[in-house]
């Protein structure tokens, strides 16, 4: 029985290095062991394109959002200056002080408008 045992651990360690010189050759690529893992390679192929379409993406979106941000940051620029020339054009500070001699101020709140609708009986 100690014989037994002896080939067969011999056996494993044989078909251990067996695979591994299999793997350094290529030979492995030649038997039956791509058709019985053929599920398998085409599953890890399958991840590997996920993976990189999903760097691709990421660059793809990053670059949206930096363009999104600059085209921002030109319409916050394009407002301001906007808003310096209306500022200039009705000259509101002008306004503001000779009605503060009056003393009436400017409002900082929105004016809002209250409509009431009358019933009309009949």
């Amino acid at each position: 029985m100690a014989k037994t045992q002896e080939s067969t651990t011999k056996g494993r360690k044989g078909t251990k290095a067996n695979a591994f010189a299999q793997i350094l050759n290529g030979d492995f690529l030649t038997k039956s062991f791509v058709l019985d893992n053929l599920n398998y390679i085409f599953f890890i192929m399958f991840l590997l394109l996920v993976l990189i379409s999903k760097g691709y993406y990421g660059k793809q979106l990053n670059k949206d959002t930096d363009a999104a941000q600059r085209n921002l940051d030109q319409h916050s620029a394009e407002f301001i200056e906007a808003k310096a020339r209306l500022e200039l054009v009705t000259r509101r500070f002008k306004m503001a002080e000779r009605l503060a001699s009056r003393e009436l101020k400017e409002t900082q709140n929105a004016t809002k408008v209250i409509r009431i609708k009358e019933k009309i009986n009949e």
